[in-house]
């Protein structure tokens, strides 16, 4: 038995003064370095003697320059980690299934303020930056908004000076690209490593291995005690690959750590030699395809298996780095680990963390139960990112007990002695048992992983308002009811940095020739913005810098989807993930209807306009895939017919990512944020566009609600019911009353049932007519429609005076400053970490 001692090092004296901090780290090398060769010396080097060739190309060059990039921030990158290492200021650990990074070349120089000398060191190849920072592929490590969003808060902890590390799964194959053939979409692999990625570094030091299937055995120690070994395991190899995330201009670098599964022997020898080489490698190939796709299709059992290893692979690895960390500087005394040390789970994909953890400090460190549970209810904090109770993650009880069948075990005891804190409670109850149980009673039992995610965590909070609200009135009221106290709201927010300073860069200037620069690290400032809404020249400015965007814009779309889009017309745009709660269906009638209107001479007193609708659907969601293929026959149709040229253009832009993003962004006149009310939890894309500019045109759902009260009733275009209305109507929802008061619709399904966009393909679109007509439709598309069209009439008007419009996008950018991530940040620092 392992016995529990503080290690000389260890002290229970308070963190040490500033002073001592700059001793201590001097006596161990961290400061007073050598300095690195400039940016331009170490472009050169690269050229030279990494590539090794005279006549390059452009990828070569990027790789060239973003290993110099690298270079820039190792010695700063040593020092952070050198300095957290020592824990006098608490450790937080964030993490996520996903990390959405996008391209790091941009951002890199951004927060190193080096650009200028990027675009110097390119001047001898007369080559743009821009042009090489094109040749950098996404980093698609994530599926939408979730992976985004931990891509901007990582952004955000390091331009904030917090001790944050990142831990998420190297993926080999990200986000599919997605291609159109026919209108449908169709997944093509994803091979965002296919030239390398020179931002990681392997760091094979902290490889650690994450055990799999096998049976639990009790065995008794020289003391007496009982304890359970987890024994013939199949065990996987996590490969620690780290990349850089450099504070904005404060010489911080923090650490994002991608676990990489390879097998822990290549293959066995003996078959190989006896000649069967494919039962030889089958346990290689078994162990990495762990982390080959990001996101498998769950719709197989296979791929249900697959995505709950992934999740036990990020949860084990990164907690065994954190306690090899903790007992490699301290020992094995715990007693102030939660003191020093937070995990935050973003949403239920890691809460197996929680039964891993307890597993590692009872079998691996010996300590009792109670003593483990103190520790593990001490450091981890939830965050909810969901309101639809089917994206609650459930797991079957079969498949931990044949592939997890120790964490199995620890959940049953986790799962007994939190039922009787909720007996306590409520005496007598047994509803209330079944109904809160982690374990969900049936023929085919299930895990529950959001009751397991709030039994242990000591904090719990949802990502807008009007989400934690409805979290603790309904999908989570039983739990609110039994600890009020955990619960909590942290708005979501969008990093300054990528999506105004580096997507935006005119737009920045010029904020920057009325403000000065310290808006760009205090974004309340851009209130100041509401002085100059009277200003011609100023307006004159900003609508100049707002049509070169579009321009910009105009172009990707005339590459992708060969539309021709006018910089003239209205912007109108709707880029998130396809699916039915988000209602692309009702844009797409609306741009139906908008059709109708020009075909029969009806449409008067109307901005022209550009519809842009982008997403993915997850490969196996047919009726969003449907969805997309309506876009795609409607926008043929609309570009096909030359009457449509001068008032209405469409296109559904293929392969949406974060780099298309910030193109898109930075031109959109017009945010299209149209959820039904009670189902978006936040959403950030809403942040970004109202960032640079754009007006919103939205339901009362998520982030909206905390927008509209930022900006104000007059540059904002609400409509449509209210999540209580929601609810009351699924009571006596008729759809075909709607559509009967409402001529507009009553046309458009008119056209859609009578195959005008589908001549030749009849029939295909009858599931989405079918469900705009149900009365158990939850997305309520006939119910909001009318609204939605006199919404969209609304702002059509107001675009025909471009002063009054410019003048609403400078107050919506002028408002836009609690949507900072930093923020969102701060409120994680001060109410959660305690950082």
């Amino acid at each position: 038995m392992k016995q529990q001692g503080k290690s000389p090092q260890y002290s229970d004296k308070q963190p040490a003064s500033s002073q001592a901090q700059s001793d201590m780290a001097k006596s161990n090398g961290m400061l007073e370095q050598e300095p690195c060769d400039s940016l331009s010396a170490a472009f050169a080097r690269q050229m030279r003697y990494s590539l090794g060739r005279d006549e390059l190309k452009d990828h070569e060059l990027y790789l060239a320059m973003a290993s110099a990039v690298k270079e820039q921030m190792l010695d700063d990158w040593r020092n952070t980690r050198k300095q957290d290492s020592l824990y006098q200021r608490k450790q937080v650990a964030y993490l996520s299934l996903e990390f959405l990074m996008g391209r790091a070349l941009g951002n890199s120089l951004l927060s190193l303020n080096i650009e200028q000398e990027a675009r110097e060191a390119l001047l001898p190849y007369a080559i743009e930056l821009e042009r090489i920072e094109e040749e950098e592929h996404d980093a698609g490590l994530g599926n939408g908004g979730l992976g985004r969003l931990a891509a901007c808060f990582l952004d955000s902890c390091a331009s904030l000076d917090l001790a944050v590390t990142g831990y998420g799964i190297r993926y080999e194959y990200g986000m599919f690209a997605q291609k159109l053939v026919d209108g449908y979409q169709v997944e093509r692999p994803d091979r965002w490593l296919r030239s390398g990625n020179p931002w990681e570094v392997r760091s094979a030091v902290h490889n650690v291995t994450v055990p799999f299937f096998g049976h639990t055995r009790t065995y008794e120690d020289r003391d007496g005690r009982t304890h359970i070994r987890w024994a013939d395991t199949h065990d996987v190899l996590a490969v620690a690959f780290d990349m850089p995330i450099p504070g904005y201009k404060n010489g911080r670098v923090n650490t994002l750590r991608l676990w990489k599964a390879e097998a822990t022997e290549d293959f066995d020898l003996d078959e190989f030699n006896q000649g069967d080489y494919t039962e030889a490698v089958a346990r290689k190939n078994l162990a990495e395809q762990i982390t080959m796709v990001l996101y498998p299709n769950d719709a197989s059992e296979n791929g249900k298996e697959l995505r709950l290893r992934q999740q036990y692979f990020l949860s084990s690895a990164s907690l065994q780095d954190l306690l090899n960390n903790w007992v490699n500087q301290y020992g094995e005394d715990f007693s102030r680990f939660a003191e020093l040390n937070v995990m935050q789970l973003n949403d239920t994909h890691p809460s197996i963390a929680i039964p891993e953890l307890m597993r590692l400090l009872i079998d691996k460190y010996y300590l009792e139960w109670d003593q483990a549970w103190k520790i593990t209810t001490s450091v981890m904090a939830y965050t909810n990112h969901t309101l639809l109770p089917e994206a609650l993650e459930r797991w079957p009880v079969r498949m931990f007990e044949q592939m997890l069948p120790r964490i199995l075990e620890i959940i049953y005891e986790i799962n007994a002695r939190y039922l009787d804190d909720v007996a306590h409670h409520w005496p007598g109850n047994s509803e209330m048992l079944r109904v809160m149980s982690i374990i969900e009673e049936g023929d085919y039992p299930q895990i529950r992983m959001a009751h397991l995610a709030i039994a242990a965590s000591f904090s719990v909070n949802g990502v807008a308002g009007l989400h934690t609200r409805l979290l603790t009135e309904g999908l989570f009221k039983h739990f609110y009811q039994l600890w009020p106290h955990k619960f909590n709201n942290k708005t979501n927010g969008v990093t300054p940095r990528r999506w105004l300073i580096q997507s935006n860069p005119q737009l920045t200037q010029l904020i920057s020739s009325k403000l000065g620069d310290d808006w760009t690290k205090d974004l309340s400032q851009l209130k100041q913005l509401n002085a100059y809404v009277d200003d011609t020249e100023f307006l004159k400015q900003w609508r100049q810098v707002k049509q070169e965007n579009k321009q910009v814009l105009a172009d990707l779309v005339k590459q992708r989807c060969g539309v021709e889009f006018d910089p003239n017309m209205m912007f109108d745009v709707q880029v998130k993930r396809i699916h039915e709660y988000k209602r692309q269906l009702l844009n797409i009638l609306h741009v139906i209807h908008l059709y109708h209107q020009i075909q029969s001479g009806e449409l008067q007193e109307a901005s022209p306009r550009c519809v842009l609708i982008g997403g993915k659907a997850a490969p196996g969601y047919a009726m969003a895939k449907l969805i997309i293929k309506l876009a795609s026959n409607v926008a043929h149709m609309i570009n096909s017919d030359s009457h449509m040229k001068a008032g209405l253009r469409f296109a559904f832009l293929p392969d949406y990512n974060v780099s298309a993003m910030e193109k898109i962004c930075p031109a959109t006149d017009l945010s299209e944020q149209i959820s039904t009310a009670g189902k978006e939890a936040s959403g950030t894309g809403n942040m970004k566009f109202m960032m640079n500019g754009a007006l919103t045109i939205g339901t009362l759902d998520g982030a909206n609600i905390e927008m509209l009260q930022e900006v104000g009733k007059e540059d904002f275009f609400l409509f449509g019911l209210n999540a209580r209305q929601v609810d009351e109507l699924k009571l006596h929802y008729n759809p075909q009353e709607f559509i009967n008061q409402s001529p507009a619709l009553e046309s458009v399904m008119h056209l859609l049932e009578s195959g005008h966009f589908n001549l030749l393909e009849p029939g295909i679109f009858d599931p989405l007519i079918a469900s705009i007509k149900s009365p158990h439709d939850p997305w309520m598309i006939a119910a909001d429609f009318e609204a939605y069209r006199q919404a969209q009439q609304r702002a059509s008007l107001a675009y025909l005076d471009h002063k009054a419009w410019t003048q609403m996008s400078i107050r919506n950018t002028a408002a836009s400053g609690r949507f900072s991530s930093d923020v969102t940040i701060a409120g994680y620092r001060d109410d959660i970490w305690k950082a």
